[in-house]
């Protein structure tokens, strides 16, 4: 017999204690896991516990109580045996950390149960307590929690003990594979149309359950229930209303409905149709119904998402994916911080920009939980009369929660509703919305980018369909902190390939958005780029393209990122060693070299790029651009040695002028001419050598260069020995020492009330933001 939720008006009973209490979110969430203890994993009332404190005789365990205990059986808890799961439950609609379960995890630590569950109304994760160590500590999150039958023996607890989520993201990549397959199987498409049909199913299945409701999963049963509704009640009525045009199987109408959801993303076109039989459509809909893409988490999802698009696109495509370990490196190097403005102008898949917004994800974390600790030490050392204690563990609850906001993203209405009345927008909503940018030219890898970045939690809104060169959306000169690519090789930007009146952007309200985000002068003069340059070369919007120099993408794309930066914003780039090194580019080289620093050179094996196609050897190139003092000394420099080096050949070039200018019969004969203007030439190349060699000795600095032979991937694709990153530990502390680059921090403190819960966020002690949702 199944155990359902009684309620009574405002109060709802609790089997456990067998009473009612009253209906607060908190115990709502409670009294409904019990359920699913009971319905779906067979445990009984009599081998449960609710509200569960350990004795105040154990000293140092803090605030330690429980909402739920489980016993292995009802005798394990008559004899107060160690029980095998504790489980803590809050009520807020909220992703939610380990570390916001302060309680439930000194329970699980102090009573050696080996899982500790984490639940609330959105999610339900489930960590391993590490007995072996001293104190004992979370350690992986795991799949699932034993069932009645499976928590008395040992074998299979071990086993679930050890289904980390590294095995849940294999799990994930390997079906995701074999719904390619079926596609590929049944309905005959290349690898990258079937993977354009399961990006469609992912996102309609991602639709259906960002419901709150845990049971809520896109499943073939739910599926054909709803299908039966749509053909009995929906389609006829549709039909007859619009015609023809909407008469349309339900798997069609349901990615109508989602492509709408998602039209501000741009990940799909809007003559996109589902593209593969209704019997495949099925079968992978079955074959995913054992995830809820809203619940698990994003690194499962983003991880599995980066291998299936890595092995799907390998080949035709390959040369939109950038190694991992270059990735991690560039980003490493670079460091960016909170707060700084960073783009991927051939963003390719992502995998740059999802990097940076990871790492810096991962830096705000880690602020907000040492926060987090404070308020929990706090907590711990007032000393309280026992009837306080339950209001003093609300506070430090709702205290804990609101710092939990600062990582957390809202849906893009609620964060433009809270912008526009200058309300609160958390550390996580302003990396995610303003912080990440990228295009790329290929409308296929653009859209990808986008579904791979919302698959590893955002920062997606600033990637377009655009060739890189062109400016859009906050891709303007001057606007970066930094910059991360890996452009096109080898390929070339004719005179022949002109800007166009299909570059320009005529949705006016796409255009009203931006120059609100933006200020409408900024905007104005920032597409300048694109309207004062229709009908006209592309190549013409650089200095190296218009004055000749190279047509190269990988070239122009360097000038591109140094026209990007800030004035001291600083970039990674992948670049073929021919860029460095070879005769007929020396005049791009000396562009680049007026106009940024080499912080860092790094050669690295041709091994690297060729999974994916690239026989080139590369090196990862470091620039930073010149800060407005170095551009200064570097034109004073240069006036200075013109003017010295000038000086000193002024009457030998003057003599030579008087010579040629003869006439009549003093005029020199045809052949001596000719000598004196290469001799003439000559002198004038050997000004501009001799002006380069002054500027390079008064503006002298070190190069740092290294090599490696291993860079974590073999020829085939294999995982060996990563000499990187031995390179970035010994960079980072060179570079902080010789302050190659000034760092801008944000610094960011947080003032709390432990009598009101009230929470404050004091950015640089000046801004100060209450933050509540």
């Amino acid at each position: 017999m199944s155990l359902e939720l009684q309620i009574n008006g405002n109060k709802i009973f609790a089997p456990l204690l067998g009473k009612e209490l009253i209906m607060t979110p908190e115990e709502h969430v409670r009294q409904k896991y019990i359920c699913r203890l009971v319905n779906h994993y067979e445990y009984t009332l009599e081998q449960m516990a609710q509200e569960v404190k350990l004795t105040g005789s154990k000293r140092g365990t803090g605030r330690a109580s429980a909402d739920i205990v489980i016993w292995r059986s009802k005798e394990d808890k008559l004899k107060k045996l160690n029980p095998i799961i504790v489980v803590e439950c809050k009520a807020d609609y909220i992703t939610i950390k380990s570390e916001d379960y302060y309680q439930g995890q000194n329970y699980a630590r102090f009573a050696n149960a080996p899982f500790f569950v984490t639940t609330n109304e959105k999610e339900t994760k489930v960590f391993k307590v590490n007995l072996a160590v001293t104190p004992k500590t979370l350690s992986d999150e795991i799949l699932d929690i034993p069932n009645a039958k499976e928590a008395n023996s040992n074998d299979k607890i071990q086993k679930l003990l050890e289904q980390t989520k590294a095995f849940e993201r294999d799990e994930f990549s390997k079906l995701l594979f074999q719904c390619h397959n079926v596609i590929r199987n049944n309905d005959k498409l290349s690898p990258e149309a079937a993977f354009d049909e399961i990006s469609k199913i992912l996102f309609m299945k991602i639709r259906y359950e960002r419901n709150p409701d845990e049971d809520n999963i896109f499943t073939l049963k739910q599926f054909e229930k709803q299908e039966s509704n749509y053909e009995k009640n929906i389609r006829p009525v549709n039909v007859k209303r619009n015609g023809p045009k909407d008469d349309i199987p339900y798997m069609d109408y349901w990615f109508e409905l989602t492509k709408d959801e998602f039209e501000e993303d741009e990940l799909f076109d809007v003559n996109d149709k589902i593209r593969i039989k209704q019997g495949s459509f099925k079968e992978i809909v079955k074959k995913l119904q054992k995830y809820n893409l809203s619940t698990t988490s994003d690194d499962v999802k983003g991880i599995a998402f980066e291998q299936f698009l890595g092995g799907t696109f390998r080949g035709e495509l390959g040369q939109f994916f950038t190694p991992r370990t270059v990735v991690d490196f560039i980003v490493e190097v670079l460091d960016p911080h909170e707060d700084e403005v960073m783009c991927d102008p051939c963003c390719g898949s992502g995998g740059f920009l999802i990097k940076a917004f990871e790492y810096v994800r991962e830096k705000i974390e880690n602020d907000i939980k040492l926060e987090k600790d404070k308020v929990n030490k706090t907590f711990d050392e007032i000393k309280t009369a026992d009837q306080d204690e339950e209001k003093l563990n609300d506070i430090s609850n709702e205290i804990i929660h609101k710092l939990g906001f600062e990582t957390q993203i809202r849906k893009r209405e609620e964060q433009e509703k809270a912008k526009e009345a200058g309300k609160y927008i958390s550390r996580l909503e302003k990396l995610s919305s303003a912080c990440i940018f990228g295009t790329d030219a290929n409308p296929r890898m653009a859209r990808t980018a986008k579904m791979n970045m919302i698959m590893h939690g955002d920062g997606h809104g600033g990637v377009h369909h655009r060739d890189g060169l062109l400016n859009i959306n906050g891709i303007f000169e001057n606007r970066f902190d930094v910059i991360l690519t890996n452009p096109p090789f080898g390929a070339r930007v004719e005179k022949s390939l002109l800007i166009t009146k299909a570059d320009q952007l005529t949705d006016e309200k796409r255009i009203a958005k931006y120059k609100q985000m933006y200020g409408e002068e900024t905007y104005a003069k920032a597409m300048l780029q694109v309207d004062n340059n229709v009908d006209k070369p592309l190549l013409n919007t650089l200095h190296i393209g218009k004055n000749g120099m190279s047509g190269l993408t990988e070239v122009l794309f360097i000038e591109r990122c140094i026209r990007l930066l800030k004035p001291g914003g600083r970039t990674g780039i992948v670049l073929p060693e021919g860029v460095l090194n070879t005769q007929n580019l020396a005049k791009v080289r000396e562009y680049f070299e007026s106009t940024a620093k080499i912080i860092l050179i790094t050669s690295i094996p041709q091994d690297v790029f060729m999974k994916s196609g690239a026989t080139v050897k590369s090196s990862l190139v470091f620039l930073k651009k010149f800060t407005n003092e170095e551009a200064k000394q570097w034109k004073d420099y240069t006036a200075q040695a013109t003017k010295t080096v000038k000086a000193k050949y002024k009457d030998e070039l003057e003599e030579i002028k008087t010579k040629l200018a003869l006439r009549g019969k003093d005029a020199l004969d045809a052949t001596t001419k000719k000598e004196l203007r290469q001799q003439k030439k000559k002198i004038e190349a050997q000004i501009q050598e001799e002006i380069k060699a002054i500027v390079k000795e008064k503006f002298d600095y070190d190069i740092p260069i290294a090599t490696v032979e291993k860079a974590g991937i073999s020829s085939t694709g294999g995982v060996i020995d990563n000499e990187l990153t031995h390179i970035q530990t010994e960079y980072t502390p060179y570079r902080i020492k010789n302050e190659l680059w000034k760092e801008l921090k944000p610094k960011f403190e947080y003032k709390w009330s432990s009598k009101t819960g009230k929470v404050e966020r004091i950015k640089n002690d000046t801004e100060t933001q209450l933050i509540e949702w």
